[in-house]
């Protein structure tokens, strides 16, 4: 590996939660505070990639880096593939690191950890999971498990991503945290291929790569770090930062 770059995808579309990106936490846009944390976590430049000005002027205005992409990508991971073109078309970074825009408590360590699998030139994408340890996660198809086999302390090698409870039989089930980090040839072939059969059975993007013989390898990590999806979850975030603050 050498010099990675992080890029945070961001946009207003949210439905059970609108314009989420620009919702304060402790007097800060939730993308601040997750750009902040990529920032922390010190493994590269960090830009947040977004169709939406007001943003864009949201990172700006903290000194961070901020690009436009088109409105119209099918997923995140699209948008990633035009910012990088925009950002480095000399292709100096050969790493790309996808952090989910709605993760303002995210552990710094935790996206440093996610590029380590990639030390391995047999792996084509890293990510990251965690042991579930609520019982009521086991089943819930929002939850979404990794089907893996371990290759090392606190890595796996992903055989299958499903909303199901699996796989079947005592043993730890693991949460499937959607942090990637690609190296940027994989993240092209990625955006190349057409969605594949079991992506759009289990509604899982990660499928697609599985199915077309890329490797994606895990580091299994203590938490999961919290998504805002709802007021509620924004409820927590807030409170969570909060308690950072006085700590």
């Amino acid at each position: 590996m050498s010099d990675p770059l992080v890029l945070i995808p961001a946009r207003l579309a949210a439905t059970r939660l609108p314009e989420k990106p620009l919702a304060d936490i402790a007097g800060e846009p939730m993308i601040v505070h997750v750009w902040r944390r990529a920032i922390e976590a010190g493994i590269g430049p960090v830009v947040v990639c977004t169709d939406t000005p007001a943003i864009v002027a949201a990172v700006e205005a903290v000194g961070g880096l901020a690009v436009m992409t088109r409105p119209d990508h099918p997923s995140g991971s699209d948008r990633l593939a035009e910012a990088l073109a925009v950002i480095d078309p000399e292709g100096r970074h050969d790493v790309v690191v996808n952090v989910q825009g709605d993760l303002p408590t995210i552990d710094p360590a935790a996206i440093a950890a996610a590029v380590t699998p990639l030390a391995d030139r047999a792996v084509d994408i890293a990510t990251l999971c965690a042991v579930i340890t609520r019982e009521d996660e086991r089943t819930a198809p929002s939850v979404v498990k990794l089907v893996g086999t371990a290759v090392g302390p606190r890595r796996l090698r992903a055989l299958y991503f499903t909303r199901a409870t699996a796989p079947w039989g005592e043993g730890p089930l693991h949460h499937h945290i959607g942090l990637y980090a690609y190296r940027r040839r994989a993240l092209a072939r990625f955006v190349a291929l057409p969605q594949s059969p079991l992506e759009q059975r289990e509604r899982l993007e990660q499928l697609r790569a599985l199915e077309a013989g890329m490797r994606i390898d895990a580091v299994v990590v203590d938490d999961v770090p919290l998504g805002v999806d709802t007021p509620h979850d924004l409820a927590r975030a807030r409170a969570i930062l909060a308690a950072r603050r006085l700590n």
